[in-house]
């Protein structure tokens, strides 16, 4: 996979705390490669209070062409980018940068739209479902799998930086019904209050129970470490319901593990990053991906899609 490297190799370091469980290293330095694109994505653990200094080293580095950007640093990154996509500004965070022409740095959030895709690959069909919200953050992927999003009630859990990226491509995916719950009361009703212009689907907070949904996604970090809790009640899930979870590199979570065992569809952390890559390459090679198109690239504010609140940093999935 690194038959090419050599010192016109152009890197794309992912940054982030821990990095341990990060797998875009090895998947977007293969996708590089299956694009005869001599690129490397190198990890790097960089601690929330280092973010600046490697950042400054990063634009003198003249080799260095994107950054990926993973927990704690997607709300503080933004603030490096000159430049940034609507998305981007909307939510206050940034997934991935790359270099503008003049050496400063252009933003964008993909997450929503990878975690759409991957639930699609996967075999959700969200037609009539209800998403409830639950957690801290939420990251990445859907449509390749599967999942028709038009009309659907579906379960949504965590409303930080990554979790509103989802909502966004869920409802630009044209889901029925979005069920928003946090933690946090008061994130929740300031999302609420600035998606009730919207106009698609029907948006309200509420607890994290899934009856009822046929697609519950887990946004938040829950699943992480060995003893977390549930997202949601795993008593509460039926084998029609398709279940979505953001948490990669840690093998089969304790949420899938229970929502497997009644017999649900899933789609893990894992798929998600998969369904990420030509994504994310486009981005950094500056070629139009199919992927805006078919999740719906957010056009300016006042033109039929909301303007996200940026939340308080809170942690997000893994890249």
């Amino acid at each position: 996979m690194l038959g090419n490297l050599s010192g016109a190799s152009r890197l794309f370091p992912i940054v982030g705390d821990p990095i341990k469980y990060v797998e875009s290293p090895m998947r977007l330095t293969r996708t590089f490669e299956e694009r005869d694109y001599n690129g490397i994505c190198i990890p790097m653990q960089v601690a929330a209070d280092d973010l600046d200094a490697v950042m400054a080293g990063l634009t003198a580095s003249r080799n260095v062409d994107g950054i990926l950007v993973t927990m704690p640093h997607k709300f503080t990154a933004f603030a490096h980018c000159a430049t940034s996509s609507e998305r981007a500004k909307m939510l206050g965070v940034v997934s991935v940068i790359r270099r503008n022409l003049d050496g400063t740095w252009h933003g964008d959030m993909l997450d929503g739209l990878a975690f759409v895709k991957a639930q699609k690959d996967h075999g959700a069909e969200p037609e009539g479902a209800r998403v409830l919200l639950d957690g801290l953050a939420f990251v990445k992927a859907q449509k390749d799998h599967g999942a028709e999003p038009e009309g659907a009630r579906v379960l949504l859990v965590g409303a930080g930086g990554a979790g509103s990226a989802i909502a966004i491509a869920l409802l630009e995916a044209g889901v029925g019904e979005l069920v928003i719950h946090d933690a946090d009361e008061l994130r929740v009703a300031t999302l609420l209050d600035l998606l009730s212009g919207l106009g698609r689907g029907r948006v309200s907070g509420g607890p994290p129970d899934p009856t009822g949904c046929d697609l519950v996604c887990n946004a938040t970090p829950m699943g992480m470490e060995e003893n977390d809790p549930l997202p949601v009640d795993a008593s509460l899930l039926t084998s029609s319901m398709f279940v979505g979870d953001v948490i990669g590199g840690h093998g089969l979570t304790a949420f899938l593990a229970a929502a497997e065992a009644v017999g649900c569809k899933t789609a893990n952390g894992g798929h998600m990053v998969e369904a990420a890559q030509d994504v994310m390459a486009d981005f950094m090679l500056r070629k139009t991906s199919q992927h805006d198109h078919l999740a719906g690239v957010l056009p300016s504010p006042g033109r039929g899609i909301f303007i996200c609140h940026r939340p308080a940093p809170a942690p997000d999935c893994r890249a």
